[in-house]
């Protein structure tokens, strides 16, 4: 057999043509498939621990006078099936067999859906480290794969960060497959696409970018997928903000560029829409690619009710996230300098102050409502409560009647973090959590001048920032009337006929026209 041959990629280099074939031919070796069942039990052993790893399994049978051998993961493959294939090659006999035993199994004696041969040792590796079973024939140097896999996984449940009044009550798991199967429900288009690749040397983690092929920006598409194939990484086993954070270049910018969600509805509408998505493997969440902060903002509440409604939601959720950034900056300053204030809002300011600095008490609050925040994750269910009412009665009441704080701090903290807790987005709720904090601190320093630099600079940096070369500002910056138009007031279905220009789509109009496709 020609060694070369089984090279996967099918090319020679160039040391083959300076003659300097050896060390080629050695790498090539290492991943051909050992035709002899002793060699390939013995790789086992080395490579990937058989018999010392309790859930790696090898079943060695002998079928049609044919010696074989079925390479697992014990919890992964799906045993069942593998049962059933097995039930079924146990009747086969000598005579049953042709000269090419690895083309009658594939093509004649293996009952399964998905088998396919495969000559790469690390690639065999890695079907199997992903749930897939490996049959090895004596006397072949290809493999079958058989994609009988059985991940353990939780049924689809509500996100706990996106729930809705009216609608459905499904949404991701950690498995991949399930993940896609929830959004073709929803989106039965044959122009969809579901592109794996693997990133992570160890980890192999599975990462699907999901398109409609007519309808996204194909350069957007590339981009996102060279992107992501040029990670290179030991592994993902903190899935999606880990390839965020490999792909995106965030850098020290607090804002998030990059959209999370968990609701099966929320990404098929995205990509009719003209986005990216990205599922990863191991994780509930998928990333909607490109984003902008207005993007951040919305809510899938707002397209369940009536666009009166829906309208009206989206106004208090945007007053709620201007409340959360600048409430407390503003009161601070007007505390500072009370001759800023009309004079019928004289009444605005403490009428005694506490034993702590007022920006001491701003920042010890905005701690506090963070730790707080941190135990409540943290601390089991049935405490939850109970911890609440110690934090929120006991510390707050006690913080007051001691002198340490005033009524009003605790007051506006709280409206504030009301606020936050509003954004949809819980990225952009903690971003926004910092831009206070920095507007308070410059307001103690430098009052009107540091209140107005502080809104430039944070201003200039979102203006500066990008996703996907997209402006994150759109359509604010640069300006369009009619995009934002479409974000201040939700607009009725039929009305909406159009994609964003952001987005690029190759088709701007929503409405089929003729067969069905404009």
């Amino acid at each position: 057999m020609d060694v070369r041959s089984s090279h996967p990629l099918g090319q020679h280099s160039g040391s083959e043509e300076t003659g300097n074939e050896e060390p080629e031919q050695s790498v090539q070796r290492q991943s051909i498939i050992p035709s002899r069942m002793e060699d390939v039990i013995c790789r086992l052993k080395d490579e990937v621990g058989y018999k010392k790893s309790f859930d790696v399994v090898v079943r060695e049978m002998t079928l049609g006078d044919t010696r074989t051998a079925f390479f697992m993961m014990n919890g992964l493959a799906k045993d069942i099936a593998l049962t059933e294939v097995l039930k079924r090659l146990s009747y086969l006999h000598g005579e049953n067999m042709t000269s090419d035993a690895l083309h009658s199994f594939m093509n004649l004696y293996v009952p399964a859906v998905q088998v396919e041969p495969e000559e790469d040792w690390n690639k065999m590796m890695t079907n199997v480290l992903a749930g897939s079973t490996a049959m090895f024939i004596e006397g072949e140097n290809r493999a079958l794969i058989i994609d009988a896999k059985s991940f353990p996984a939780r049924g689809p449940e509500e996100p706990s960060l996106e729930r809705v009044v009216r609608g459905s009550r499904d949404g991701f798991v950690e498995t991949l497959m399930v993940n896609v199967s929830l959004v073709r429900r929803r989106l039965r288009d044959p122009r969809a696409r579901y592109e794996v690749v693997r990133v992570g040397e160890r980890t192999q983690t599975d990462v699907c970018i999901a398109y409609i092929d007519d309808i996204a920006d194909m350069e957007l598409v590339e981009s996102i997928r060279d992107k992501i194939k040029a990670v290179h990484i030991d592994g993902l086993p903190l899935a999606d903000k880990q390839l965020e954070e490999a792909t995106v270049r965030l850098g020290w910018s607090p804002f998030p560029l990059v959209r999370y969600s968990e609701r099966p509805d929320v990404v098929a509408s995205h990509l009719l829409e003209g986005n990216v998505a990205v599922f990863v493997d191991t994780t509930p969440s998928v990333m909607i690619l490109p984003t902008t902060f207005f993007d951040l903002v919305q809510h899938v509440e707002e397209n369940r009710q009536t666009p009166f409604i829906g309208t009206y939601l989206r106004w208090v959720r945007f007053l709620g996230i201007l409340v959360s950034m600048f409430l407390l900056p503003l009161w601070f300053l007007y505390v500072l300098q009370p001759q800023l204030l009309p004079p019928n809002l004289s009444f605005i300011g403490p009428s005694k102050e506490g034993k702590i600095p007022l920006v001491l008490q701003f920042l010890l609050a905005e701690f506090g409502v963070d730790l707080m925040r941190m135990a409540a994750v943290h601390t089991p269910s049935p405490l939850a409560t109970a911890m609440s009412l110690v934090s929120a009665i006991l510390v707050g009441d006690i913080a007051v009647k001691s002198g340490l704080f005033i009524n009003e701090v605790i007051l506006y903290m709280a409206v504030s973090a009301i606020g936050m807790f509003a954004t949809p987005s819980y990225e952009l709720g903690l971003a926004n959590r910092i831009v206070r904090l920095v507007l308070i601190v410059s307001v103690a320093i430098f009052k009107v001048p540091g209140f107005i630099v502080g809104i430039t600079a944070i201003l200039l940096l979102l203006c500066f920032q990008r996703s996907f070369n997209r402006p994150y500002l759109w359509p604010f910056i640069p300006f369009d009337a009619k995009a934002l138009l479409n974000i201040i007031f939700r607009m009725p279905v039929l009305e909406s006929k159009t994609r964003p220009n952001l987005l690029r789509p190759q088709q701007r109009d929503k409405m089929p026209t003729g067969n069905g496709r404009s």
